[in-house]
């Protein structure tokens, strides 16, 4: 999926490297509590940013996630946080489904 950063195109996935970043980022102990985490609704902008963090470093994007922190996303906030459930979302989708 891609997301437009500082105006700039970004792809973003999360492979099995990203997700264990994630969890050590957000400090669970398990790919189950992390899903559990974001399906209870128990999310925070800074959970959204680390998503996108882990999804930018993931899909190898020509953008220093570094610098989400202060960069303009196309949409705001909101499109932030939708992208980052998509992200995660698709994580764990069976391929082809």
């Amino acid at each position: 999926m891609a997301l437009v950063i500082a105006g700039q195109v970004c792809v973003m996935r999360l492979p099995l490297g990203a997700l264990a970043s994630l969890e050590a980022a957000l400090d669970e102990p398990s790919l189950v509590a992390l899903v559990e985490r974001f399906e209870q609704s128990r999310i925070s902008s800074a959970d959204v940013l680390a998503l996108l963090r882990a999804g930018l470093r993931g899909g190898g994007a020509d953008f220093d996630p570094a610098r989400l922190d202060h960069a303009e996303i196309e949409g705001g906030p909101m499109a932030a946080a939708r992208a980052a459930a998509e992200l995660i979302a698709r994580a764990f989708v069976a391929p082809g489904a």
